[in-house]
């Protein structure tokens, strides 16, 4: 058995398809000046083969998989047109006189280093993009073909170093029924795109190139997060019956998609709303049953640019949002971005702790020319569905009424110019960081909702960098000081009379939500694909049950004996 990350949920049983790493690995060699020009338009030619390609793809993509999942190949577009990157690659053939193929694999891979340094996981994945791309300019250049998995001939569980877009685009769908890959995440390319097509997938295997051979067969049970190479026959029936029983299980969650996020006895209903990044996401947010956005991250408008967005286009993407969503409320993240996650448009210092530096409110409060321009975007948008304001990574009382003074005068200036939006829109804060957990109470006092951003608030409260792999297992999202905090939250807010949701990993996490939902939480956002589940969980609890587990876990010190307690109080025995 192989222990790596459940990426995507379901169980499949095939023969073992290796796909081979494409290596960006080229010789250097020197021109000489005189060459430099001809040099440039090879570059210049392997970029628009390049580009044909991509928007094949992304046409090819749209059509078979949706608009959503094509939009990859759109971002792919914007970074074979990046300005920096490919002035990079340009300089280092005029002024270094490197060839085309190795200025590429230089520039790419210092663009790849610095994706990979960053902390957010949704970033630290867009390190494949750019693989991906520099892979295919180099294999243009190189009048070489980018390999695909479009002619498949059997059905197989592709083994992999890591899936790129490109290959995930073009394989036969009806061939390949799971993914194992050596690295990736929850958040990587590949995840999102197993989740999508509903394949199993475990990821992050770290050696299972090495030790999967072409034609072995292969379990992969993407709900355990493991894989079985080769498994005797006992393991195989045993888990023949279980994809049987898995199977009956999706068919319940198609049932249950339609029906009310309320408890079983009725006596507590929740909302259950979606994360996104841009408004496209809304789809699959509103075909999995939420209703709302919880979570609608605006960073990623800031992204992959040389220039920070205009007013009129954020607008334009925060009024999509808000129109696609109604009548159901959007809540719009105000930028959280500095330290780990730069913006080329932005300098920003380098910093010893990122994660306790220049970032999200801090930087808002310091910039707010930056900061005005999103809020009046926002505001303009919510004249045309139910927005919602959210400031992140508040520490204190006095951050909120600075941010809140700034959108009083952005409210004026809008009243002036005759703009309309709605001037009784709701402004909520994060619950990241311990202190604002701890001045629940007071911060109540001066915002109208709380939406507890668990993963911050997890590592913040324990002191474990989630990525960092030497103690990343003492990452706890159960552990009673984690509990304790949210609780106070939770109460505090009730108390005031204001509502609160959880908009991190924790709000998707089954083993977890029958004790949010005990301790009273009003809101779940999550991404789209897990609040079916979640729902489920939700519809078999009776309320009285969910709050005597919620209690027994608070008197619990550890987080493996209350998962037991879950698992013992959940099972159908």
């Amino acid at each position: 058995m192989h222990k790596g990350i459940a990426a995507s949920p379901g169980i499949a049983i095939g023969i073992v398809h290796v796909l081979q790493d494409e290596s960006m690995a080229v010789n250097m060699s020197l021109i000489d000046e005189d060459s430099v020009d001809q040099e440039l338009e090879r570059l210049e030619q392997s970029l628009q083969l390049s580009k044909k390609q991509l928007e094949e793809l992304r046409e090819k993509t749209a059509k078979e998989s949706g608009e959503e999942n094509a939009r990859i190949f759109e971002a792919h577009l914007m970074i074979l047109e990046d300005d920096m990157l490919l002035g990079e690659i340009k300089n280092k053939i005029s002024s270094e006189c490197f060839n085309a193929e190795y200025a590429v694999s230089q520039v790419v891979d210092v663009f790849i280093a610095m994706f990979r340094e960053m902390e957010d996981d949704y970033l630290k994945e867009r390190a494949a993009d750019i693989k991906d791309i520099g892979t295919r300019i180099i294999k243009n250049l190189q009048g070489k073909p980018v390999d695909s998995l479009s002619d498949l001939v059997q059905e197989v569980i592709i083994v992999a170093k890591d899936l790129s877009p490109s290959d995930t685009a073009q394989m036969d769908r009806d061939k390949v029924k799971a993914f194992a890959t050596d690295i990736g995440g929850k958040t990587s390319h590949t995840a999102i795109m197993a989740r999508s097509l509903e394949i199993p997938a475990v990821l992050g295997l770290g050696d299972i190139t090495i030790r999967a051979k072409k034609g072995d067969r292969v379990i992969v049970d993407g709900n355990k997060g493991v894989v079985y190479l080769n498994p005797d026959r006992e393991t195989e029936e045993r888990y023949t019956i279980l994809m049987k029983e898995y199977a009956m299980y999706l068919q319940e969650l198609k049932a249950v998609k339609e029906l009310p996020p309320e408890t079983r006895d009725g006596q507590r209903r929740v909302e259950l709303a979606a994360n996104i990044g841009t408004p496209k996401d809304c789809k699959g947010a509103l075909e999995n049953g939420a209703e709302g956005v919880g979570l609608f991250r605006t960073e990623f408008l800031y992204m992959d640019r040389t220039s920070l967005p205009s007013e009129e286009e954020q607008f334009q993407a925060y009024r999509e949002a808000a129109e696609k969503m109604a009548p159901y409320p959007v809540i719009i993240r105000t930028l959280d971005i500095g330290g780990d996650k730069k913006l080329p448009a932005l300098e920003m210092p380098d910093e010893m702790n990122p994660f306790l530096g220049w970032r999200a409110i801090r930087l808002c409060l310091d910039r707010t020319d930056i900061f005005k321009i999103q809020l009046r975007a926002i505001l303009r948008a919510s004249y045309f569905g139910k927005v919602r304001i959210m400031y992140p990574m508040i520490s204190s009382v006095k951050e909120v009424r600075q941010a809140n003074q700034i959108l009083d005068s952005v409210k004026t200036e809008l009243k002036e110019e005759g703009i309309p939006f709605d001037d009784q829109v709701e402004v909520g804060i994060m619950i990241e960081i311990p202190s604002a957990a701890v001045i629940a109470d007071m911060l109540a006092k001066e915002v109208d909702f709380f939406s507890i951003g668990t993963n911050d608030l997890i590592q913040y409260s324990i002191a474990v960098d989630r990525m960092n792999e030497r103690i990343s297992h003492l990452y706890d999202p159960l552990h009673p000081a984690v509990l304790r905090l949210i609780k106070n939250v939770i109460d505090e807010s009730h108390k005031a009379g204001i509502w609160t949701g959880v908009c991190g990993e924790m709000a998707g996490d089954e083993k977890a939500v029958p004790i949010l939902l005990g301790l009273g939480l009003d809101e779940f956002s999550m991404s789209a694909s897990s609040i079916p589940r979640v729902k489920k969980v939700i519809r078999s609890l009776s309320y009285k049950e969910a709050k005597e587990i919620a209690g027994q876990a608070m008197e619990m010190d550890d987080s493996e004996s209350i998962i037991a307690m879950i698992q013992q109080r959940l099972s159908p025995n």
